[in-house]
């Protein structure tokens, strides 16, 4: 989501209260949710709603496909709506993603019908047969033209001391490789649920790297698909619930270690949320909170191995 990065700020230990880590991430996740409820009551917001109420919600099947050619697409539309609706262009030689538009057309066919007597007569009728078509359309990244409306900010700035031992931990506990390149347009990162790997923009400031870094290992811990399958879970949480819970689980362990990014994480969750009730964030308490122990447990014991190793 375009817009502007947080000013450049030292980085302050942020004050929790608790005397364990559950009590502590319970604090940190309290806080979430009122910096999400306020989010909700700001004209910005409603600019963001407006906007996204004219992109078209696709099936599990085309997110299916979009995800396979095109991972970190974030937003996508038709060639002409993107020029259309938004103002911007697709960009010369970007290559459109594939998906299935329904296509339904009109028939007549004989259908045998019984009277009141029992008499079998034939009779015509006109029936809709489902069909779909091979349409294509292009993710934000692969646009250029008017800016699009924000919520927060668009990259958070600041530093991490110690920013390598912290990447070098959370390497080492994700489940899948973690890579740098250079990603086109907003998108920041993503998890790649067919080749299991993560893959990080490169060129962010420390702070967004590693917020980035955390969020894509909540998905891969979260939300990976069977490997039996190779396709997403049908009983599994809709992409709106999966990008609140890897966000929160960010924005905990962020703040477990005095980093804040509530400018960037609070906005982000409200623009996944469905409503003020936020029940994609209410019902996934638990699981946000597991997950934050667990990932800050396993990070703690990967910084403390690196520190006697170079004491030693």
């Amino acid at each position: 989501m375009p817009g502007n990065a947080k000013a450049a700020s030292s980085i302050v230990p942020i004050e929790v209260t608790g005397t364990n880590k559950r009590e502590k991430i319970k604090c940190i996740t309290d806080r979430l949710e009122e910096g999400v409820r306020a989010v909700f009551s700001s004209d910005e917001y409603r600019e963001y709603l407006d906007f996204l109420s004219r992109f078209h919600d696709y099936s599990f099947s085309n997110c299916i496909l979009i995800k396979m050619q095109l991972p970190s697409a974030s937003l996508v539309a038709g060639y002409g709506d993107w020029l259309k609706k938004h103002h911007r262009y697709v960009r010369p030689g970007e290559k459109g993603i594939k998906i299935l538009a329904p296509t339904p057309y009109k028939r007549k066919e004989e259908k045998e019908v019984v009277d009141e007597r029992g008499n079998k007569t034939k009779e015509e009728v006109e029936v809709l047969v489902p069909a779909f078509k091979i349409v294509h359309v292009f993710d934000v990244s692969q646009t250029e033209g008017e800016p699009l409306p924000t919520l927060g900010v668009d990259e958070l700035v600041g530093t991490v001391e110690p920013f390598n031992a912290f990447m070098a931990a959370l390497e080492s506990v994700s489940p899948v490789p973690i890579s740098y390149d250079a990603i086109r347009g907003s998108t920041h990162g993503y998890y790649d649920h067919v080749e299991r790997r993560i893959v990080i923009k490169d060129g962010m400031s420390q702070l967004q790297t590693l917020k980035t870094g955390i969020h894509e290992v909540a998905h891969a811990v979260l939300h990976a698909w069977p490997e039996d399958t190779n396709l997403p879970p049908k009983d599994g949480p809709d992409k709106r619930t999966k990008e609140v819970q890897a966000e929160s689980v960010a924005y905990v362990v962020c703040q477990h270690y005095g980093l804040d990014t509530s400018d960037y994480s609070f906005a982000y969750v409200a623009g996944w949320s469905r409503g003020k009730e936020l029940p994609e964030l209410k019902e996934s308490l638990g699981v946000i909170r597991q997950a934050a122990h667990d990932l800050i447990a396993a990070i703690d014991a990967k910084l403390g191995i690196q520190e006697q190793e170079v004491t030693a």
